[in-house]
């Protein structure tokens, strides 16, 4: 049994679900799981459907059959292989708690993916990439080259033939040009702070106001400094007893938790990027997502 997922974006209008159920029943294909979005305001229609293949029939078959239906509705579809998991490449600078909780979740399952390589502008995490048997590669980077150091950045992309890079607090700003050539295919974590607390140590500045929750966000990285479409979000609670080292500890830790989250919705391709904003579907009961709960 071959396991497939559709995703389909376009404008809305009526009988595209009918559309695509009726080719899958007639492929002799049993959908799974089914989600949809008519987003009134745009126009704009979103659906990912989970099916199986009973018959066997492969996804190049699947997918040339599509081909009338998507151009009657103007859709963008897409027929993903629900085997075929998902090359990564993460990115780190000198703060390694999402590192380490990406490369943990990698290891016992619950991010099901491929991780390519690792890319830093620091040594700092060489040995703990490596002893993971994963390619370390040392990008440095100054004012001076910047270019150059991207260009070397695009050449292990397209030689890994990474699908998504993962920014996992790594701390230099990425040219509009990459941000173009890869939109949709980079996910960044950071301090829910911006733009109330920018610059250095943030966490000092909430601890000096007095915050009383702290957060973490995960967005598409676009040419607006983190300001991309926001995929995944989650806070945690402060009380007056604590001190700007326990923001710190608990903001890591929201931060590797939110970042864990986006990278397993957009994996299992339950994202979609609505102008500035997204559509993320929840995980259907029983997927790897039950157990990114802390």
């Amino acid at each position: 049994m071959n396991k497939f997922t559709l995703t389909v974006s376009c404008n809305s209008r009526r009988g595209i679900v009918a559309a695509i159920s009726g080719y899958l029943a007639g492929k002799g294909c049993n959908i799974v799981d089914s989600s949809q979005f008519d987003d009134l305001d745009t126009g704009r229609f979103f659906m990912r459907m989970s099916f199986n293949s009973e018959d066997g029939v492969d996804r190049a078959a699947l997918v040339q059959g599509l081909e009338p239906i998507a151009a009657e509705f103007g859709m963008d579809a897409r027929i993903h292989d629900g085997t075929q998991r998902m090359k990564v490449l993460v990115m780190v600078s000198r703060f390694g708690h999402c590192l380490n909780d990406i490369l943990f979740r990698w290891k016992t399952g619950t991010l099901p993916i491929d991780i390519v390589g690792v890319v830093s502008n620091h040594f700092d995490y060489q040995k703990l990439v490596v002893n993971h048997d994963i390619p370390f590669h040392h990008i440095k980077v100054t004012k001076d080259n910047k270019p150059e150091a991207e260009a070397r950045l695009m050449e292990i992309v397209e030689q890994t033939g990474a699908d998504l890079m993962v920014l996992a607090r790594y701390m230099q700003i990425l040219s509009d040009q990459l941000c173009r050539r890869l939109s949709g295919q980079i996910i960044n974590i950071h301090h829910s702070f911006l733009p109330s607390f920018k610059g250095a140590n943030p966490y000092r500045q909430a601890h000096d106001r007095g915050v009383k929750l702290i957060g973490a966000t995960a967005h598409y990285v676009t040419s607006d400094l983190d300001e991309g479409p926001i995929i995944e979000q989650d806070t945690v609670r402060i009380t007056h007893a604590q001190s700007s080292d326990d923001y710190v500890s608990l903001g890591r830790d929201v931060e590797s938790l939110v970042l864990a989250r986006a990278i397993h919705a957009h994996i299992h391709h339950r994202t979609f990027i609505n102008g500035n904003r997204t559509v993320v579907f929840p995980a259907s009961p029983g997927s790897f997502a039950s157990e990114l709960v802390g």
